[in-house]
């Protein structure tokens, strides 16, 4: 047990010295990096922003219940079902129906246990039926229906949030689902948090309409960037959908921030066409319901790309851009929660993280010393050996440190000690009954292994754990803690066996102080 060949020497510290390069990089010159891999700081260390995003799902259940609305008058037509009264509501529509059984049959008509796929289509859980009296009925949605639009409407959420904070360029934010309708987003070190509100406040639904010459049915009142009131069609010739890129850009003419943009193949021939068929006429560019600019299309454009000018600052053009390239959110979000931590508070838990670190450490080292001497040095020595590695490999996973990962690290520092505290124990008793010394540390190893296995690996369990239901703090103690277990076992059982045998095999006829 205290033999090591050469090529397990060799590789137990080519593993310690790699890893601990990584821990080294933390250390490197920020603006000229050897390699682009550190520790990063969370929220509650180098400050930031909060903020807790709630979906609103009501728009999009309005306009879900309308698009449903063709396919069930084509159902009801395509069934000899005669109805009237058709009106559409916010997130239902009614009606009469003049064979209200044969309708009800067909609505949940099942064969061989399933339902029929043609009423699948409009059915499948998803509509209800309601009755409201004789002949009037009520189609909305179920409530797997509704479940289904929130949730999918939370993961688009969440995908074009990401897209807009990456585009940003904030580093290592924290973007996860909370509940059934709410987004935490924490962003570390962001200076400016009212940007970011502006940007995830957006829905950024994008698209072109011509300006209609009188009130005509089909047309809405919009008012333009210059504050003109203009009559706007609400045939929609072309939406963001189509765009595949959009960037901050000068205008030729004026030399004012403009947005160009790129449009897909289908974008470029309905744009085209309607350029084409509607040289003179203004179009507006609506986003979100307002008018961002309506030039006069002058001559067909069949590009596929264009530019939208508006009384644009740089910055308002910038984010313009990054809006149009993330792409629309599904529905419109709200902020129901915003904290934000000072980069000096964040200071202040580093510090009072490092001396609770200092202060363990250094009361861990005495009371080894105390204990068993020279072995207690080598326990000592491990111990930082072990933090090394700890930061190495949390360097190269990237990840982010919190102050509940600080405190993982300090209960390693006592677990680290744990362990060769039982081993030395263990050696103590064997070194009673055993007359040759490099048995009785060779026995001790052996059966001390097992003890300490048992408690390490049940702890790495419940860390696991930790992290697999946790969220937030819970999974930077989970992560720290658990990967500190793994560096302890390392140290304990090859590092510190080694440099006790080398110990114990040039004192074996004298004698040994533990």
């Amino acid at each position: 047990m205290l033999n090591f060949s050469k090529i397990n020497v060799l590789f137990i510290y080519l593993i310690f010295i790699l890893i601990s390069f990584f821990s080294l990089l933390n250390f490197q010159n920020p603006t000229n990096p050897l390699i682009d891999k550190k520790v990063n700081l969370g929220l509650d260390l180098q400050g930031g922003s909060y903020l807790l995003l709630e979906i609103d799902s009501d728009p999009l259940v309005k306009e879900k219940i309308q698009s449903k609305v063709i396919p069930f008058k084509k159902f009801l037509k395509n069934n000899d079902l005669k109805y009237s009264n058709f009106v559409i509501n916010e997130n239902n529509f009614t009606f009469t129906i003049q064979n209200l059984e044969k309708f009800k049959n067909l609505f949940f008509i099942k064969k061989d246990n399933t339902i029929n796929p043609y009423i699948n289509k409009y059915n499948s859980y998803e509509l209800d039926l309601e009755v409201l009296d004789t002949n009037n009925v009520k189609i909305l949605f179920s409530k797997y229906g509704l479940l289904s639009i929130n949730n999918s409407a939370l993961k688009q959420s969440i995908e074009i949030v990401r897209r807009r904070i990456d585009d940003v360029g904030t580093k290592e934010p924290t973007i996860l689902q909370r509940g059934e309708k709410r987004i935490l987003v924490e962003l570390p070190g962001l200076k400016d948090p009212e940007r970011i509100k502006n940007l995830l406040g957006k829905t950024a639904k994008l698209n072109f309409r011509l300006v209609a010459n009188n009130e005509e049915f089909g047309v809405e009142k919009l008012i333009s960037e210059n504050n003109e009131e203009l009559n706007i069609s609400k045939r929609i010739i072309m939406s963001g959908e189509n765009l595949i890129d959009a960037q901050p850009n000068f205008n030729n003419q004026s030399n004012e921030p403009a947005v160009s943009f790129t449009l897909d193949r289908l974008g470029a021939q309905k744009f085209g066409r309607a350029t084409t068929d509607n040289v003179g006429q203004r179009l507006a560019i609506v986003l979100d319901g307002k008018i961002i600019s309506a030039p006069t299309i002058n001559e067909a454009i069949t590009s596929g790309s264009g530019i939208i000018t508006g009384n644009f600052s740089f910055q308002e053009a910038t984010d313009l851009a990054l809006l149009l390239r993330s792409g629309a959110l599904p529905t419109p979000l709200d902020v129901v929660e915003e904290r934000t931590v000072g980069p000096d508070l964040g200071k202040d838990s580093i510090k009072a993280g490092l001396i609770s670190l200092i202060v363990g450490f250094i009361l861990v080292i005495f009371f080894m010393i105390y204990k068993y001497k020279v072995f207690g040095l080598v326990a000592n020595t491990v111990l930082v050996a072990n933090l090394i590695m700890l930061i190495g490999v949390l360097t190269i996973l990237e990840a982010t440190l919190t102050l509940p990962g600080i405190a993982g690290i300090i209960l390693t520092v006592g677990m680290a000690v744990d362990a060769n505290v039982l081993i030395f124990e263990r050696i103590k008793e064997e070194l009673k009954t055993e007359k040759s010394i490099i048995h009785a540390f060779d026995i001790g190893y052996k059966k001390a292994k097992i003890t300490v296995l048992d408690a390490n690996i049940t702890t790495l369990i419940a860390a696991v754990i930790l992290f697999a239901f946790g969220s937030g703090p819970v999974k930077g103690f989970a992560i720290t803690l658990g990967i500190g277990i793994v560096t302890t076992l390392f140290s304990a059982y090859f590092m510190a066996r080694h440099i006790t045998s080398v110990i114990v095999l040039n004192k074996r006829d004298g004698n040994i102080n533990l």
